[in-house]
């Protein structure tokens, strides 16, 4: 008998939104009403009245909420959404995936460098003689 192994599932009740889709609610107020329109206020902390944007979470009074605001994770969750999020075409060029300038680059970039040496030849030659 072993020692029972710690499961790696994540729980959905902890489960926050990604840092693009809170950078697209910080762009576009549309965008925000949308996904709290999602959820009856009844079912929420507080009624829904007290949410911080940048977290995506909400909060049982205004004193939870402000004491959040100068937290730490609130502070290193604000750093992180003033870099601009990844786009899915960086997301693919990153792995090599539609990638328009890759072998043809470097085939070009051979061709270059033989061209290169060949004219470096000819001038040592001439220079020889």
């Amino acid at each position: 008998m072993g020692i029972p192994q710690k499961s790696t599932r994540t729980k959905t009740r902890r489960r926050l939104r990604d840092l693009d889709q809170i950078s697209a609610d910080l762009r576009s107020p549309k965008h925000l009403e949308q996904h709290k329109s999602l959820k009856a206020a009844e079912d929420l902390p507080g009624l829904g009245q007290y949410y911080c944007v940048e977290c995506a979470k909400w909060f049982e009074s205004e004193h939870s909420q402000a004491t959040h605001l100068r937290g730490s994770t609130h502070k290193r969750r604000v750093k992180a959404l003033k870099d601009e999020p990844y786009t899915q075409k960086e997301a693919e060029a990153a792995i090599g995936l539609r990638t328009d300038n890759g072998p043809r680059q470097a085939a070009k970039d051979k061709t270059q460098d033989t061209e290169i040496e060949m004219e470096d030849s000819a001038l040592l030659d001439e220079q020889a003689t």
